[in-house]
């Protein structure tokens, strides 16, 4: 977020400045008269008008944050603060105060010339116009920002782009292997954290240059820590791999560069994480499913984004190029993405017979767009149902059981 803010600050002080800089190269005549107090009275407005609606925009940010964390799920927050609006806005705002703060500095000092005051005005008359806009725009975006349904939407559409990466290619390029080839060599992580990104050209340059062939045991979404391995090498068929001084193992420098392939941070991350999305999103149905909360009709939303998520992703038609030969990796399947999603709501609505209808329902209607994967589908509503019909009494157990057949 401060980058933009930043951006549009530099631009509000370079718009202010320059036009004392072009004041003695272009003549420019307002036609009436312009004095030191015409700019200067209406530079003031917007300086305390900006600095006004810059605290506002800022509390309602911070206050959207925490209602989407509190009503929601915490791993919708960073989804809220990279909202493109908000952030446009908020750096207009800032950009708008400091235009006029050095154009009302500049003017007190008389930095600028007769026609530098005119192109000040005429540039103050855009700033407003600029501003009157996002204005316009932000009013209106706060109407739904940091709603829940705006943000189970967010999370939706995350879900939705990480789900299709994945249908499209399950290995992000490389070969899918379920584990390393015997005897291979262990690269630990240097810091503890998640994996969010995992550089496969990178790698797959090195296994080129080298002669190795490496496989990615940290997917992104996994916890990684010294003592766990993020890769493992092998000797590559086409020539040996360097080896350290000791003849044994690789050598410091290029166990160094594979690891700088895995970015390890505190959090996790949508980018390459198919699973973050639908756990947060089954996050928001278990929120909405505690005691405390009771509200299956958010829950019942969720399902149907879900559903909306799942329908799409797995029509996707996979690519069964592979870019990166000599990188392996193993794929989350669908079973475990079903489980991500499903199994916390037939969990936590299980006595809940509207929920566990709609899951059903949902299960069964996936099942019938998607046939290759109708046994994963049934194995979940399979458990769906076992948590049902412990909660249940015999009439909703029914219910639920015609539900399932359709």
């Amino acid at each position: 977020m401060w980058v933009r803010a930043l951006i549009f600050t530099v631009a509000g002080v370079v718009l202010a400045l320059a036009a004392g800089l072009l004041g003695p190269l272009i003549h420019v005549d307002a036609g009436f008269d312009l004095g030191q107090d015409s700019a200067g009275s209406i530079l003031q407005i917007i300086a305390t008008a900006m600095l006004t609606v810059t605290t506002f925009s800022l509390t309602t940010m911070v206050t959207a944050y925490s209602s989407a964390t509190s009503i929601a799920t915490p791993r919708a927050t960073q989804l809220l603060v990279q909202d493109p609006t908000s952030q446009n806005s908020l750096a207009t705002f800032l950009g708008a105060f400091a235009f006029s703060l050095v154009g009302i500095i500049a003017l007190s000092t008389g930095y600028y010339s007769a026609s530098g005051r005119t192109i000040l005005f005429g540039g103050t008359l855009v700033v407003i116009a600029i501003i009157v806009g996002t204005l316009v725009r932000w009013i209106g975006h706060l109407s739904d920002f940091g709603r829940m349904s705006d943000v189970i939407d967010r999370v939706e559409t995350a879900t939705l782009a990480g789900l299709q990466r994945w249908a499209k290619e399950p290995a992000l390029g490389a070969r899918i292997a379920a584990a390393p080839a015997r005897g291979a060599t262990a690269v630990f992580a240097e810091s503890t954290g998640y994996v969010t990104v995992v550089d496969l050209e990178t790698l797959s340059d090195i296994a080129e240059d080298a002669g190795l062939d490496i496989h990615i045991a940290a997917l992104p979404g996994a916890i990684a820590g010294p003592s766990s391995p993020v890769a493992f090498v092998a000797r590559g068929t086409d020539r040996a791999p360097r080896r350290d001084a000791d003849g044994d193992g690789l050598d410091d420098d290029l166990a160094t560069r594979i690891r700088h392939a895995f970015t390890i941070e505190r959090h996790r991350s949508y980018d390459q994480d198919p699973r973050l999305g639908v756990i947060a999103l089954a996050e928001i149905a278990s929120r909405a499913l505690s005691p405390s909360t009771n509200d299956p009709g958010t829950a019942i939303e969720v399902i149907a984004a879900l559903h909306r998520v799942f329908a799409q992703a797995l029509a996707v038609e996979p690519d069964t190029e592979v870019r990166f030969p000599r990188v392996s990796m193993p794929a989350p399947g669908v079973d475990e993405l079903l489980v991500d999603a499903f199994r916390p709501i037939a969990r936590d609505g299980a006595g809940m017979v509207e929920v566990q209808m709609r899951l059903q329902k949902t299960l069964r209607m996936l099942g019938e767009s998607a046939p290759e994967h109708r046994a994963e589908l049934r194995d979940a509503q399979r458990t769906a149902r076992r948590y049902s019909d412990r909660a249940l009494d015999a009439v909703e157990r029914r219910l639920v059981a015609e539900a399932a057949r359709g």
